[in-house]
């Protein structure tokens, strides 16, 4: 998580310097330091930071669902209708996940379900844009990966207990489409677009099961601030950030494929004015 991101959440949340350091683990001083610009963080010191913002009063999208399955959901099995197993948090898998109504749309990380907010007009749109232009650059210089976009399953840690919903991602690895039922393992290049309620999650919890499942690269879209947060990997974490303005280089092609996100920003002031 970026450190302008925690400030942002902090005065979100209300958290103080020393709610900060009490869930972080880092002395107040320290985060007195940090959050006046006294002081520029190492790499692990952010981390640790961010662990205090990662369950920071969760909205709606991106709050555990799992206690509230057996309030709201059922799945049918012929006439009848059975209520979700009622499991602590930590100890859901694909069966439980594959299990869901059509109508419950969640992610499984981890054991723990999380539910996902139907996105808004802004985010699809750009997510079109996207598909769009991945698709082209890649068939154009004769890339030999595919793209794909939300909602497709991604088993990514081959494993029972997690199962994600990126918004758009490519595999360059045939046989991680399985069966054709999902993507089996780490897609080789991950975008996801934040919404008001979703920051946090795709900024920390996400972030760290990419990185760790082995994804090379990974952009964080966000249109509130119009920004383009690209993390590389496979470059000791490296993060450049852009505008919406930018020609951006996606790195698993070494900078010979990039995204014109300048086309993408007309796009949406065409459909939504400036203030989309």
């Amino acid at each position: 998580m970026l450190l302008e991101e925690m400030k942002r959440l902090k005065v979100q949340y209300g958290y103080s310097h020393q709610t900060i350091a009490d869930k972080s683990g880092v002395p107040i001083s320290t985060v007195q330091k940090v959050f006046g610009d006294i002081t520029h963080p190492r790499e692990q010191t952010l981390k640790k930071l961010a662990k205090a913002f990662l369950h920071a009063e969760p909205s709606e999208e991106t709050f555990p669902v799992s206690k509230q399955l057996n309030e709201t959901s059922r799945y049918m099995d012929g006439s009848s209708a059975e209520e979700i197993p009622d499991k602590t948090d930590g100890r859901y898998t694909l069966d439980d996940y594959y299990a869901l109504p059509d109508d419950v749309r969640v992610e499984l990380i981890d054991g723990v379900f999380y539910n996902m907010a139907s996105p808004r007009l802004v985010h699809q749109a750009i997510l079109s844009e996207l598909n769009y232009q991945f698709m082209s650059a890649i068939k154009k210089n004769k890339g030999g990966c595919k793209v794909y976009q939300s909602p497709c399953d991604v088993q990514l840690d081959c494993d029972n207990k997690t199962m994600l919903q990126p918004d758009l991602f490519i595999i360059c690895d045939k046989d991680q489409q399985g069966d054709g039922r999902n993507i089996i393992g780490a897609p080789a290049f991950i975008i996801e677009i934040l919404s008001p309620s979703s920051r946090s999650h795709d900024m920390v919890l996400k972030l760290n099961k990419y990185k760790d499942a082995g994804v090379r690269e990974y952009w964080i879209v966000d249109p509130k601030y119009r920004k383009v947060y690209c993390y590389d990997f496979t470059n000791d974490l490296q993060l450049s950030t852009y505008t919406f303005h930018d020609r951006i280089p996606v790195m698993i092609y070494d900078g010979k494929i990039t995204i014109d996100f300048q086309e993408i920003y007309d796009e949406l002031v065409s459909a939504f004015g400036e203030d989309f």
